[in-house]
């Protein structure tokens, strides 16, 4: 059967760099994103590639072939990790496709995907997610997992622990049958529906790559995203093939699609052949987008930084309103006083100010059991309170008077 392949990835509109990896490599096709703080994904994405990029079509088991390297990736992540103390608990996610003659084997860790599109679009693989147990256990409702705020909590990732489950299952390949390889940043921002629409509105599959990722880039790119479409057609068999492919981030240009023979331009990705370009990225991923994925990008910063400004501005003002209305009974300058604020400072500056000052020696009001903690602050209910325990301390240190006989 013959085999044409197209595959997009994006550092989405959110994130500062992309810690998706994916492999293009007849008879191999995988993605794989990365977890674990400002290193840690980028390399337990590629250290797992890395490995599946090794893979050689055995005679027979290629699927439990494919299972054993992605139980090799497991533990040289494990030993990475292990051996830097900045990768501790590092791990990415894998689903992989072998394509055997007329078969098809995928594997799979995480909450990266593979769907099938043939008469529908068939999810073939299931989140390793906190969420989606629970929707096994009937807690959640599909609906309701993909609004759950713990809906990217892995349960099974590559690189976290020895005695990896790795997911396997085989389909039989039929003439126009269309795979999806997806990371989380596709399905997070797209829904099924669209994804299947997408895929049937684009025949060629570097143009439904494109398409995808780009319309994950429009509904938010809240992470990175990346998408490799597998098209099985009536052939030979016979592919071009290259060496492994790792790849990065590249910009997606609007107006990208198949066709060609060779590398793109800056603004696109791959062909829509076997023979898949190697991109230029870096090797940390430091991918910034260019071209027309700029300037959305540099207004979603604004955005942010407009919303970070406008929650601190009305914290500020809520914390001054209730300051204004707080008061206490405290010592300045060796005499009862009263403040009005709360007796404490932060990042130096105090919150309150001196309101009323007295006559009355703090020394001796301390003597007295009431008020000693009187340099701490006494607080008080309103200005009137605070009055009333003043003139409770006038009247506790006033001399007692001596009766006439």
């Amino acid at each position: 059967m013959k085999i044409r392949v197209g595959v997009a990835s994006d550092i989405g509109q959110v994130r500062e760099r992309n810690e998706d990896a994916y492999l293009v490599r007849d008879p191999l096709f995988a993605v794989a994103d990365g977890m674990g703080g400002h290193r840690g994904g980028n390399v337990a994405s590629d250290l797992a590639i890395e490995t599946l990029g090794t893979f050689r079509m055995p005679d027979q088991g290629a699927a439990a072939a494919l299972v054993e390297d992605i139980k090799r990736a497991n533990a040289r992540v494990m030993e990475r990790g292990a051996s830097d103390r900045d990768l501790r608990g590092m791990g990415t996610t894998v689903t992989a496709l072998v394509a055997d003659h007329a078969r098809a084997h995928v594997a799979h860790v995480g909450d990266s995907r593979a769907y099938l599109l043939r008469d529908a679009l068939q999810q073939l693989t299931e989140d390793h997610t906190l969420v989606q147990r629970m929707v096994q256990e009937g807690k959640l409702t599909p609906e309701e997992a993909g609004r759950h705020p713990q809906r990217s909590v892995l349960t099974r990732a590559v690189g976290v622990e020895d005695g990896l489950d790795v997911d396997e299952l085989t389909l039989d390949l039929h003439p126009g049958d269309r795979i999806l390889l997806c990371t989380d940043g596709l399905t997070g921002m797209l829904g099924d529906t669209t994804i299947e629409r997408i895929l049937r509105e684009e025949p060629d599959p570097q143009s439904a790559a494109d398409h995808l990722v780009r319309a994950a880039n429009e509904a938010g790119g809240e992470d990175n995203v990346t998408a490799v479409v597998v098209d099985f057609e009536e052939g030979d068999g016979s592919a071009e093939r290259t060496d492994t492919v790792v790849s990065r981030s590249q910009p997606v240009s609007p107006s990208s699609g198949g066709g060609s023979d060779g590398p793109v331009g800056q603004a696109g990705l791959a062909t829509t052949t076997i023979t898949i370009s190697r991109d230029e990225a870096s090797d940390d991923r430091q991918a910034v987008s260019a071209g027309p994925a700029g300037p959305p990008r540099r207004r979603r910063w604004i955005w942010w930084v407009g919303a970070v400004v406008l929650v601190v501005a009305l914290a500020l003002l809520g914390t001054r309103l209730y300051v204004d209305r707080q008061w206490y009974v405290g010592e300045s300058d060796g005499r009862v006083a009263i403040y009005n604020g709360i007796p404490t400072k932060v990042l130096g500056v105090h919150l309150s100010h001196l309101a009323e000052a007295t006559d009355l020696l703090a020394s001796r009001a301390e003597q007295l059991q009431p008020w000693q903690n009187l340099r701490d602050g006494i607080t008080a209910n309103s200005l009137g309170d605070a009055r009333s325990i003043v003139s409770q301390i006038r009247a506790d240190l006033a001399p007692p008077q001596r009766g006439t006989g």
